[in-house]
């Protein structure tokens, strides 16, 4: 990070924060010229990028068969894939934009960098660090007989014998707000530095966890304690530390699943994907995790609801004690 990024902002500057692109076809935002922007803006309105997506090309080399679809060109419509969140500050007549967090995953294929989520996997769960890599494997069927849910991807052992493999799912988060359109807009004209977010958004955690990744758990955990198999997880270091509180076991015997929490490091104009913490727990503190705590006592809850009732039917307060 430079010099000029690290500078204390002033008391008296006024600051303001918006969440924009990251990571755009795999380049970071920060480094692209007002050029390189307005070209990849262009790709960005096309529904299929002719732009190749190093983290799709660098799994591949890894192993071919663990890239999704044909070809390593970015499949997703937009190109971005990860947010981070900006600051713009006012001081002495100037104004200056610079970033202002961690990148924060939106696109799931962010996570194939060089195949290093499935050595990880594999070393800690499987004891290799080249598992064959299978993706979306029929887990649920439909009255018919036909697959209706999948795993994202099975890792198997390469040699051993009976086979050991365990589940993969890899969770990117969605955002809520301001779509990217009017950020593609302005990028293909701005000439500035580096432009501020046009739009107000943000990581939405709660529809990624909860709402996406937790049903996900509920449904498959189960069934793969009972055959002895273990489920890994694959998040961003924010995404993780955005759940609530979860007790850990201290083996890998012991644990449902197995979280494996990245990072990035940024050099070059780009970032890498780094290894960063492995969580070990049980189904059951996964869930407490996802839904970011434990419920309060029935005093407490019953407080609430007389506060409320009171604020929303004044009327029926006094007759019914709420006012007391």
């Amino acid at each position: 990070m430079s010099a000029e990024r690290r500078q204390v902002v002033p008391a008296l500057a006024q600051q303001s924060r918006r969440y924009g692109i990251g990571e755009w076809f795999g380049r970071l935002l920060t480094a692209l010229t007002a050029d390189q922007r307005q070209a990849l803006a262009q790709e960005a309105g096309r529904k299929a990028p002719a732009v190749e997506c190093p983290f799709r090309a660098s799994c591949h080399a890894f192993d071919p068969r663990a890239v999704p679809g044909k070809g390593t060109n970015c499949t997703k419509q937009g190109g971005v894939c990860s947010l981070r969140e900006y600051s713009r500050i006012a001081s002495g007549g100037s104004i200056r934009v610079a970033p202002a967090g961690s990148l924060r995953t939106t696109c799931p294929h962010r996570f194939l960098e060089g195949g290093e989520i499935f050595r990880w996997v594999g070393e800690i769960v499987l004891g290799t660090s080249t598992p064959l890599v299978l993706r979306e494997i029929g887990f649920l069927e439909g009255t018919g007989g036909g697959d209706v849910g999948y795993v994202d991807h099975v890792l198997a052992h390469p040699t051993r014998q009976p086979l050991q493999w365990c589940a993969l799912e890899i969770q990117a988060v969605y955002f809520s707000g301001a779509n990217m359109g009017a950020e593609f807009d302005v990028l293909k004209h701005d000439r500035s530095p580096l432009p501020f977010p046009v739009g107000d958004r943000h990581p939405d955690y709660r529809s990624s966890g909860p709402k996406r990744l937790m049903p996900q758990l509920q449904i498959k955990v189960p069934s793969l304690r009972r055959w002895g198999r273990k489920m890994a997880v694959v998040v961003d270091h924010d995404f993780f530390g955005g759940l609530g509180a979860m007790d850990e076991v201290g083996d890998i015997s012991n644990c449902d699943i197995a979280w494996f929490a990245v990072g990035f490091e940024e050099s070059g104009g780009r970032a890498t994907l780094r290894r960063g913490s492995c969580r070990l727990t049980t189904l059951e503190r996964a869930v407490e995790g996802l839904t970011g705590g434990r419920p309060v006592s029935l005093g407490k809850f019953e407080k609430t609801i007389a506060e409320r009732l009171q604020k929303q039917y004044p009327e029926r307060a006094a007759s019914s004690g709420l006012g007391r």
